[in-house]
């Protein structure tokens, strides 16, 4: 496994190293020594959780806030999607800066979302599975969000407005300058 640092202060790709042959492939999808080592800190995943999805549908911008914050590990098992993490830390030098990363089936990459951040993805294949790491529990009172098309993150989702399918709970979520006034 290899770590590639991303322009946001800890939020981190991993790249597996795969070993293929004529059967087909393994990696090792997650290992938590060598996770811990490479990040510099320990992680404690308590919650795996999985979504499918259709072509277009957007999930986020999501958070939990105070006590229920979460850190994501989070990778796709089926189809291609692009996931976004935003940095919402007030005292990060890379505060409101976000970063767009290709994640798929094919690629098998993984992005590391440390707490404090804001998360969500596209699906830009027919369809995708969603998978995640959690270290910290759900709690419903603590969920907030950004909305997607916020003009101040100006986040290039690479599907045309029209092919979103956004649920109605994501479409009514603030803008950066609303949390942050």
């Amino acid at each position: 496994m290899q770590i590639v640092k991303t322009n946001l202060k800890d939020c981190f790709i991993f790249e597996p190293t795969i070993f293929g042959d004529n059967r087909g492939y393994f990696f090792e999808s997650y290992n938590k020594a060598k996770f811990e080592s490479l990040i510099g800190k320990s992680v404690n995943f308590i919650q795996d959780n999985e979504a499918f999805s259709n072509k277009g549908a957007l999930r986020g911008l999501h958070f939990q806030q105070g006590e229920f914050a979460q850190a994501k590990l989070v990778r796709v098992t089926q189809g291609l999607v692009l996931d976004v993490a935003v940095d919402l830390r007030p005292d990060s030098e890379t505060f409101l800066q976000h970063i767009a990363v290709e994640l798929s089936a094919d690629n098998k990459k993984q992005l590391f979302v440390p707490r404090g951040f804001a998360h969500g993805y596209i699906v830009l294949s027919d369809t995708a599975v969603f998978n995640y790491k959690c270290d910290n529990i759900y709690n419903k009172d603590s969920e907030s969000g950004v909305i997607y098309n916020d003009k101040d993150l100006n986040i290039n989702w690479k599907l045309k407005q029209d092919e979103f399918i956004i649920s109605e709970k994501d479409k009514i979520l603030p803008t950066i300058k609303t949390l942050y006034k």
